[in-house]
């Protein structure tokens, strides 16, 4: 048998589909037929959690104008019901119209290999956002038990990729609402990720969008910060003790006090009681 490809690299690489054996009725896997639009629902592991409205408009325009050229896929489930492995826009989009049936593919696909196949479908077609990509991924490793290298090879992306999309999950809600808005992109949410705290991390962000920095310039700047606090974490302060207060009173004959600070600053406060005392005290330390 020959084999074909499936909707990309990564899912080629997750499921190599072979061509359907015509000699065998029962084989549905890769079947192309038409079905009710009733008999068809969403997948609800969809990572795509907001279908922007023009652009389903726009889609509905081209099926009116064209036909639904490009099949819907998906898998047997209960009851003769379909799930929806990729196409959810125009299986939306053909309800809207009217559709009573629709051309669709079927393939046979496990639970994993479902939703990682929407998931490739959504990042192919640039249709998901920063967020919902991050969420699908861990909700991929949450329900499959899968590690960050596994993923990787089931999607076909890196590893360090997919560390680091998850990783923006963690960033602050303001900081997720600035990609969501476009205000600034994945690449600058990465480069925030060495950052102490989430308000270090908002006002970067902040200071993103109102210089309008490049992904490199963020990089440097993050950089920069984070070796500095390194530096100042490196420098121990000196805590002043009880013991070096007596030593200057026993040097100085006078009352001594030292108030230090959590930095390693601080002052020594000298008390004298009369302009005597206070020539008295300036020579002495004038001969020390």
């Amino acid at each position: 048998m020959t084999k074909k490809k499936g909707l990309g690299r990564g899912l080629s690489a997750l499921i190599p589909v072979e061509e359907e054996n015509v000699n065998n009725v029962n084989n549905i896997n890769n079947v192309m037929r038409e079905v009710s639009i009733n008999k068809i629902y969403p997948n609800p592991n969809q990572p795509r959690q907001k279908i922007d409205e023009d652009s389903l408009n726009e889609l509905i325009h081209s099926i009116k104008t064209h036909g639904l050229i490009q099949p819907i896929v998906v898998r047997p489930a209960k009851d003769d019901y379909y799930e929806i492995i990729a196409g959810e826009r125009r299986w939306l989009a053909c309800n809207k119209i009217g559709f009573n049936i629709v051309p669709v593919i079927i393939k046979i696909y496990s639970d994993l290999e479902a939703s990682a196949a929407a998931l490739i479908e959504n990042i192919q077609r640039e249709d998901l956002n920063t967020i919902d990509e991050a969420n699908a991924y861990r909700k991929l490793m949450d329900n499959y038990g899968l590690t960050q290298e596994e993923l990787s090879t089931k999607v076909g992306k890196s590893r360090s990729f997919i560390g680091n999309m998850v990783r923006i999950l963690a960033l602050p809600d303001a900081i997720k609402d600035m990609l969501l808005e476009g205000l600034i992109t994945a690449g600058h949410a990465r480069a925030l990720l060495p950052l102490p705290d989430n308000e270090t991390q908002i006002k970067f962000g902040l200071k993103i969008i109102k210089q309008q920095l490049s992904v490199r310039k963020t990089e440097e700047l993050v950089k920069k910060l984070t070796e500095n606090e390194k530096q100042k974490e490196n420098i121990k302060p000196v805590s002043p003790t009880p013991e070096w207060e007596k030593q200057l009173i026993q040097d100085l004959g006078k009352k001594v006090i030292i108030k230090g600070n959590s930095n390693g600053s601080g002052k020594i406060i000298i008390k004298y009681n009369n302009s005597d005392e206070l020539l008295s005290l300036i020579n002495r330390l004038k001969n020390k």
